[in-house]
């Protein structure tokens, strides 16, 4: 997969990439990252990507021009054009999985006050937002997103496994994990986890996993979970 992203401050992204899964799966040809100034687009002498807004208010607005041309000059006919913007919709693994499927990602990030209503409506294929809040640009959400879609690529993880039973992975919050030692200041792992016994593990991390998103996350709870929670005996299934 090749992933460019448009960015006005490049340097943003000095060290994300850097390290861990996401340099892994570059090093080994799995994912190739661009990280593009949106300003080698612009041709005045400053190189001016933004400018006030019409019908006045505070702040400035990125221009057009230079994100199309952008797009123009390193798209393919293929390419998955996402701008990164609040009022996009939100984020999760369902998307990042069909964005993972795409062979070209070009991530548009946006400043100041916001990016022309152009590049929504005529040029950008998605747009996404990592959350109801406000950040200061679309660089971080770009990092997210480039970091949630490359661990997904076919071997940037070292087991298949791990993906399936991530958080998030089934529409659930992940089951509790533990390590050794098997009691830490008086805190015991639950002797399931310890038992060999591996049809009562898997009825265990199902059982927690439920119980755990009933508990934190119950707008992820879906009718077939309610009906499974009572089966496996977790109090309170939200109705």
């Amino acid at each position: 997969m090749r992933i460019d992203i448009l960015t006005l401050f490049p340097e943003m992204f000095a060290g994300p990439f850097d390290a861990s899964i996401v340099h892994r799966a570059a090093e080994r040809g799995i994912v190739e990252i661009n990280v593009r100034n949106l300003r080698d687009w612009t041709h005045d002498r400053h190189h001016t990507a933004d400018d006030t807004p019409f019908g006045g208010g505070p702040g400035m607005v990125l221009k057009p021009a230079p994100i199309f041309e952008a797009v123009d000059a390193i798209g393919t006919p293929d390419a998955e054009i996402v701008l990164l913007t609040p009022n996009g919709e939100l984020l999760t693994q369902r998307i990042v999985q069909q964005l993972a499927e795409a062979s070209h990602l070009i991530l548009i990030c946006g400043h100041y006050e916001g990016v022309d209503e152009r590049v929504a409506e005529h040029l950008a294929t998605r747009l996404v937002s990592i959350g109801d809040y406000v950040l200061s640009g679309g660089e971080i959400p770009a990092m997210v997103v480039t970091d949630a879609v490359a661990r997904l690529l076919p071997g940037a993880l070292g087991c298949a496994d791990s993906v399936r039973e991530e958080a998030h992975a089934e529409g659930l919050l992940e089951y509790p994990q533990y390590t050794r030692p098997a009691v830490y200041r008086g805190h015991p792992v639950p002797e399931v986890v310890r038992s060999g016994n591996h049809q009562g593990l898997a009825r265990w991390k199902r059982r927690e996993a439920l119980r755990r998103t009933n508990e934190r996350r119950p707008d992820l709870i879906r009718p077939e979970h309610r009906e499974e929670l009572g089966e496996l005996g977790v109090d309170h299934p939200p109705a």
